[in-house]
C-alpha cells in the first residue's frame, strides 16, 4: 500500500514523493483530455473525480481507521486503537458522546509521531475529521 510507505517518511522526503506522484497524476490527465501544457489541470481532475495525491493518502488513513474501529479489517490491525468512550472513568463526560479515538503518548517526537498505521498517525487523522 502506498500510504504505508509514505507516511513514515520525513517531511521532506515526503513532500518530493508526494510531488512525483501528482505530477504523474497530472500527466495521466493532460493525456486524457489532451490538454496543452498551458492549460490548468485543476478542472481536468475535477471532471475525472480524481483527488490530490495529499488528500487521497488522507481519505485512505482516515477510512483504515473507520474499519479498524468497526472490525471489518484482519486481526492483526484490531489491537491499538482505543475509542474515548471505552476508557474507565469516562461514563460520565461529554466526551464520551465522540467517535474520538485514544492518541497515544509517544516517546521519540520525530519518529513516534508518524507511526503508521497506528497507533499514532491514524487517530490524529480521525479525530480532526468533523463531528457529525
Amino acid at each position: 500500500m502506498l500510504v504505508e510507505i509514505l507516511v513514515g517518511l520525513p517531511t521532506y522526503m515526503y513532500l518530493v514523493h508526494v510531488q512525483r506522484l501528482q505530477s504523474v497524476l497530472n500527466a495521466a490527465a493532460w493525456v486524457i483530455f489532451h490538454l496543452r501544457s498551458a492549460d490548468h489541470i485543476t478542472d481536468a481532475l475535477a471532471t475525472l473525480h480524481w483527488l490530490r495525491v495529499s488528500e487521497r493518502m488522507q481519505i485512505k488513513i482516515d477510512l483504515l481507521t473507520f474499519r479498524v474501529l468497526h472490525g471489518s479489517v484482519p486481526p492483526y490491525l484490531l489491537g491499538p486503537l482505543v475509542p474515548v468512550r471505552s476508557l474507565p472513568g469516562r461514563r460520565s463526560l461529554r466526551s464520551t458522546g465522540t467517535s474520538s479515538v485514544l492518541v497515544p503518548p509517544v516517546k521519540r517526537s520525530t519518529v513516534g509521531s508518524r507511526a503508521f498505521p497506528f497507533p499514532v498517525v491514524g487517530p490524529k487523522t480521525w479525530n480532526v475529521l468533523p463531528k457529525i
